[in-house]
């Protein structure tokens, strides 16, 4: 089992390459850099690979709709080459409030899309001349929606790999059936061990009798908080307001992946007032009405004895690399951690 983390967006890249430095040597394995609205992704992650020499790193991930397909697979292709063969592709389709808010594209079939790019993004990477004629992308451009000028091309550089791993973060079944079917890697969400095969499940399956062998197994990526001692009772409660932006504010009413994710896992009824506290401007009070269970199922965080319970539940689960969020102010405290936390894998 893995341990990843990704480092904060919105912070100082030559600080997060000095940290991750020391986390390396810590035990963890993958950096994960996330583009939210803040900086690009490319930028760290191009930053991160000429300060590291063997950690993997990955984009966690990068939207579906602000880069060309072709744009996308030749990012990968350099950020796999400048960090010699240490990158995957993490690849979502994050939500309309950020891609037509920000971006100003419209948000429309992200599963469509999403298949599209994977199967684009894999020609450029074989150097194939990109012939490409799909519901979504065409290319070359048809002469009739252009100058008529467009031409067959392929990638002029040779990839570091002709297959560069891909990971999809999704949510929903037919997403999450995608990334089976597609990808090297799956990324969701709040991952409940205990209750993920009932929500996940039927669509994992279905999936995997469409997978190819050659891409192996999937790897699954879960994302706790981590927190290990006898006195981290207390840090659940940090937790919440984390999960009642997400179950509250992402999205609006009838249209939220992660208030339908807390309702699968039981707690509809509560994702119901979390959400109409959280849109009606009462954050605080809506972070109260997080259930403890909820948080302490999604997380690692208690007694070393607990903590390790709850990796051979995520394990068990089929989760291979655990991307924690280690709830620590300081740097030593957060490489105390993931030193910990690799001592507790074995």
């Amino acid at each position: 089992m893995r341990i990843g983390l990704s480092i904060n967006y919105s912070g100082e890249f030559s600080e997060a390459a000095a940290e991750i430095a020391d986390l390396e040597r810590a035990g963890l394995d993958i950096a994960f850099v996330a583009e939210a609205y803040s900086f690009d992704a490319v930028s760290a992650l191009g930053y991160l690979a000429a300060k590291t020499q063997h950690i993997q790193l990955a984009s966690g991930i990068l939207q579906l709709y602000t880069r060309t397909p072709t744009l996308t697979a030749m990012t990968a292709a350099g950020l796999d080459y400048v960090s010699n063969g240490r990158f995957t592709l993490g690849l979502g389709a994050s939500g309309p409030q950020v891609i037509e808010g920000f971006h100003g594209v419209r948000y429309d079939a992200p599963i469509g899309r999403t298949r599209e790019i994977i199967e684009i993004c894999r020609m450029v990477w074989r150097r194939e001349k990109v012939v490409y004629n799909g519901r979504y992308y065409t290319l070359p451009l048809p002469e009739a929606e252009g100058t008529g000028l467009g031409k067959p091309l392929k990638l002029i550089n040779h990839p570091v790999r002709e297959r560069i791993p891909i990971l999809l973060a999704a949510l929903g079944p037919k997403n999450v059936e995608l990334a089976a079917e597609l990808a090297e890697g799956w990324q969701p969400i709040f991952f409940y061990p205990e209750k993920s095969k009932d929500v996940w499940g039927q669509a994992l399956s279905r999936g995997f009798a469409k997978r190819d062998p050659a891409l192996g197994e999937l790897d699954i990526y879960a994302g706790p908080p981590l927190a290990i001692g006898d006195d981290t009772e207390g840090l659940l409660e940090l937790v919440k307001p984390h999960l009642a932006l997400y179950i509250g504010g992402m999205g609006a009413k009838g249209k939220n992946f992660y208030h339908n994710l807390a309702t699968q896992y039981g707690y509809g009824a509560e994702a119901d007032q979390i959400q109409e506290l959280y849109l009606d401007g009462k954050k605080d009070d809506a972070a109260a009405l997080v259930p403890t269970e909820l948080v302490r199922a999604v997380s690692l965080i208690g007694p070393e004895g607990f903590v390790k319970e709850r990796i051979a539940a995520f394990r068990e689960a089929g989760v291979t690399t655990l991307n924690v969020t280690p709830l620590a102010f300081e740097r030593d405290a957060r490489v105390r951690l993931i030193e910990k936390l690799r001592t507790l894998i074995g």
